[in-house]
């Protein structure tokens, strides 16, 4: 695919092409007043996707920003009426603690910037949501996890797709198995990345498909399944551009084995455009295609069952779901001791690429 991810987005229309109505329909009602969310990182994710989002939300809204670009400030000001009270930047983002606009931290930096930024917010006592990968290392996914527990604040971990209601059937179908045993999992996620010179190219900064991308097909194998691996059974790292993938890979293909015998196979690249999950079982099989885009996911099973459930904005739905466990005091969808369970098995596919060996998950 000679597309860009963002090229890819628009002329597909996955992006632009859902009816724009507000969430007023999917939800509970409550009398409660929406939550005030700040977002720390003003990059791609956040002003085509998030910001957007939240003007589509019930349950909380766009109050505050933290960027270290004072240029982009009075954009996002009129753009969405942000008061230069609720500004902030990275050396004094610790003064939202006396700010009552704003509820939530969401975390939108590199991955290797996560858990600096993470437990700082937790530290203003407003409850944190970070965007996936966690982080680069268990280590620092646990030190976020503490920071929360300490500052007794709620976690949740962007993992959009587990809101999304056909992968959210997907996950039903792990306990109930109706195409019987589950045997092997085939997972896909990746694009064609032009770029020479961005963070995702910076090991220190979490670059690497593996660390962006990868984290797609690997969690959807521990939602496909229900289970924890218990090894990595082999994975390599690629490139075609050595010149500019020097420090993190631009391919990886990792094999997981899980307790009840399935064995997933997966893939994930910055050179080429893959977007397919496929699960095959003993009677039947059923998949998604796309499974992780950020609209027109679609699948369906060998009898014929459609997974065809739309809703209009993922970003959207994924922020109220976790509002309202903030607002009713409810268990998030996605905490972060799964985010950190992602990274365990990072970890141990960078092992066994590094040594050509087997890696055994404890």
């Amino acid at each position: 695919m000679g597309l860009n991810r963002r090229t890819f987005i628009k002329n597909t229309g996955l992006l632009l092409g859902y009816s724009m109505l507000p969430y007023s329909n999917l939800y509970s009602s409550t009398s409660q007043k929406p939550l005030g969310v700040c977002l720390v990182g003003l990059g791609y994710y956040s002003t085509d996707l998030l910001a957007p989002a939240l003007q589509l939300t019930k349950h909380c809204k766009l109050t505050g920003i933290v960027t270290g670009s004072p240029w982009k400030i009075p954009k996002w000001q009129k753009r969405y009426g942000i008061l230069d009270k609720n500004v902030y930047n990275y050396q004094n983002m610790n003064r939202i603690a006396d700010n009552p606009d704003i509820d939530v931290i969401y975390i939108v930096l590199p991955t290797g910037l996560h858990a600096k930024y993470a437990i700082k917010a937790a530290q203003t006592g407003k409850h944190v949501w970070c965007e996936k990968p966690m982080a680069r290392t268990t280590s620092e996914c646990q030190a976020i996890i503490d920071a929360c527990t300490k500052n007794k604040v709620k976690l949740s971990i962007g993992y959009r797709m587990q809101h999304e209601p056909n992968t959210q059937q997907i996950i039903k179908w792990a306990n109930t198995q109706p195409y019987g045993k589950i045997k092997t999992i085939t997972a896909e996620a990746g694009y064609y990345d032009s770029r020479s010179d961005h963070w995702k190219q910076n090991k220190a900064l979490g670059g690497g498909a593996m660390y962006d991308m990868g984290v797609y097909p690997l969690n959807a194998t521990r939602y496909v399944t229900g289970e924890e691996p218990i090894a990595v059974l082999k994975a390599e790292h690629t490139t075609k551009r050595p010149k500019i993938y020097t420090e993190v890979d631009e391919t990886t293909h990792f094999t997981l084995e899980f307790p009840s015998g399935a064995i997933a196979k997966c893939k994930t690249s910055f050179g080429a455009g893959m977007n397919t999950l496929r699960v095959d079982c003993q009677n039947g099989s059923y998949g998604l295609r796309p499974f992780q885009a950020y609209g027109g996911i679609r699948g369906k099973a060998s009898d014929g069952v459609l997974l065809n459930h739309s809703i209009p904005n993922q970003q959207a739905k994924q922020m109220d779901d976790d509002a309202l466990a903030i607002i009713n005091n409810t268990s998030v969808l996605v905490p972060g001791e799964e985010g950190m369970k992602d990274i365990r098995i990072v970890e141990a596919i960078y092992q066994a690429a590094s040594s050509g060996e087997k890696i055994v998950l404890q």
